[in-house]
């Protein structure tokens, strides 16, 4: 099941379908009006979907773009059974799986009045994957390699789109239904959608005041009938952890973030208020260490595998996200995803074993690596500076020093994290890595393959790259699953992104919010088209 809601006395978990729109309560016919509070920790770093890879873009961001499909809103379970059209109104595969072909909705305009065609569809995915010729350039590209297999993009009408790649690729259509994968405006500069907004979705950026609020409007010519019902969302940005809790118990917000709700501050909000709805799904976001594979001593893969040992994974989840997250590799575990390890081949990881034969195998690998007590590493965390993200440095800091390693921290604003990692400006890093489909694709291309923008370890390792693209290529469920069950390993053990946990969501909402269903990956569930109030 993609989510449980909970209804505790405090404790007390009750399943919940999340495809039924009205989980909590009976189906009641949906009203229109009403602005929607919702919750926002920070600034983000821009506001241009396609050259960030945070939540904090993403959810202000999503309800005023469309992508060519989308996974549905009120499913919680994200597959290629629940993708349905958006621009797209019906869509084939060509040649063999080699070409996929859309034919496009009608009668569609972005918030400036301009008509939709074909030319944005082209435009949009020509510059993600920087086509020979494209002119127009992203500042920061992260999924760049989500198009690799992208070999031309044809646009023979105002209506019909088709995308011809170089080989198969079956998971191809889910990237395109990704939060991550919204179509921009052919005549808007990129540049300019850092601070503003032209799309075609239900809502309009009405203001961005920094360190205050985003705030959107219902879009009146929106091309979807009776939708939104809201007349709005406000984006509240409260940058102290305590204070957001303490305004969404208050009732000044609505509903939390996505990625906010701990299992501590679930039980304290379910408390004090117990009419306050909460669901237990994943986040599809995963604790990791970054070690920079081009930065001695991290060359030296006996000090890489130190570091990796060292950090007690069952003690992680416990003291630092209070047991609310799961362990795994590098693909979400089971029950919300796929491909997840079994916990008998987890076991059999470094980080996974008794925490003190895996310190003295640490110590013993830094002393052949020629550090010791009299010469320590001496290493710099960073991270940014996000409350969740300092209390996972903060006991990767603590952990190394349990095998000699002298670690300070550094604290990174959002809008210099990714930059920072981008240009290898770091030594380790405490990092959140959220996959925008529960699918190989789409996680290995863009943070493990030689060469992805965002693969910001710099790890490189072309018996690896090779088994990316043969997994990719299999048309058989079953041994694609195996195939990617080896990759999983073999990341681990070359500590490319060392996996600590993946995060728990508990997502809380009061009960007259009403649509708003909570998907097992954080970044494709604010659209906010089918959501409505009746406070």
């Amino acid at each position: 099941m993609a989510g449980r809601m909970l209804r505790w006395g405090l404790g007390a978990l009750v399943a919940s379908a999340l495809a039924a729109p009205s989980a909590w309560g009976a189906a009641a016919a949906p009203r229109h009006g009403g602005v929607l509070n919702a919750m926002h920790r920070e600034d983000p770093p821009s506001l241009s979907i396609h050259e960030e890879s945070t939540i904090s873009t993403n959810w202000p961001m999503m309800s005023c773009y469309n992508n060519l499909v989308l996974f549905n809103p009120l499913r919680g379970q994200e597959s290629a059974a629940t993708i349905i059209g958006e621009l797209a109104t019906a869509w084939r595969w060509q040649d063999g799986g080699r070409s996929l072909a859309f034919t496009l909705r009608r009668g569609v305009r972005w918030h400036d009045g301009q008509p939709f065609t074909s030319k944005d569809v082209k435009y949009t995915f020509d510059l993600v994957r920087e086509a020979p010729g494209i002119g127009a350039r992203l500042r920061l590209n992260p999924r760049k390699q989500w198009y690799a297999q992208v070999q031309a993009i044809d646009a023979p009408d105002p209506y019909t789109v088709v995308f011809r790649l170089k080989r198969p690729q079956p998971s191809f259509l889910l990237l395109l239904a990704s939060g991550y994968s919204p179509i921009y405006p052919a005549h808007i500069p990129p540049a300019e959608l850092r601070t503003r907004c032209v799309g075609t979705g239900p809502f309009k950026l009405k203001e961005y005041r920094p360190g205050e609020l985003i705030e959107m409007v219902r879009n009146p010519d929106y091309f979807v009938k009776d939708r939104p019902y809201l007349d709005g969302i406000r984006f509240i940005i409260i940058k102290e952890r305590g204070t957001r809790i303490a305004a969404l118990q208050a009732g000044r917000l609505d509903v939390i973030m996505p990625q906010e709700g701990t299992k501590t501050a679930a039980e304290q909000l379910k408390k004090a208020v117990p009419s306050m709805v909460i669901f237990q799904t994943s986040q599809n976001i995963n604790d990791n260490i970054l070690v920079n594979f081009k930065r001695p001593p991290f060359t030296d893969a006996r000090v890489r595998r130190a570091m990796s040992l060292a950090i007690d994974r069952r003690g992680y989840i416990q003291a630092v996200r209070q047991g609310g997250a799961v362990p795994g590799a590098s693909m979400l575990p089971r029950p919300w995803g796929v491909w997840g390890l079994p916990a008998s081949e987890l076991a059999t990881l470094p980080g996974t074993g008794d925490p003190a034969r895996q310190r003295a195998e640490a110590r013993q690998l830094l002393s052949e690596a020629g550090f010791g007590p009299g010469h320590p590493l001496r290493v710099v965390v960073s991270t940014r500076a996000i409350a969740l993200y300092v209390d996972m440095a903060t006991y990767v800091i603590d952990q190394l020093k349990q095998i000699g390693v002298d670690a300070t921290l550094e604290q990174v604003e959002s809008a210099q994290w990714f930059a920072k990692l981008t240009r290898g400006d770091y030594e380790l890093g405490a990092n959140l890595t959220g996959i925008g489909v529960d699918d190989p694709d789409a996680n290995f291309y863009e943070n493990y393959v030689c060469g992805s923008p965002r693969n910001y370890s710099q790890y490189c390792n072309p018996e690896v790259d090779r088994m990316i693209d043969a997994q990719s290529q299999m048309p058989d469920p079953v041994q694609r699953t195996r195939l990617v069950a080896e990759i999983q390993k073999r990341l681990e053990i070359d500590g490319a992104r060392p996996i600590l946990a993946w995060d728990i969501d508990y997502y809380a909402m009061w009960p007259y919010v009403h649509n708003l269903v909570p998907h097992q990956s954080v970044y494709s569930y604010a659209r906010f088209q089918e959501v409505w109030i009746d406070r």
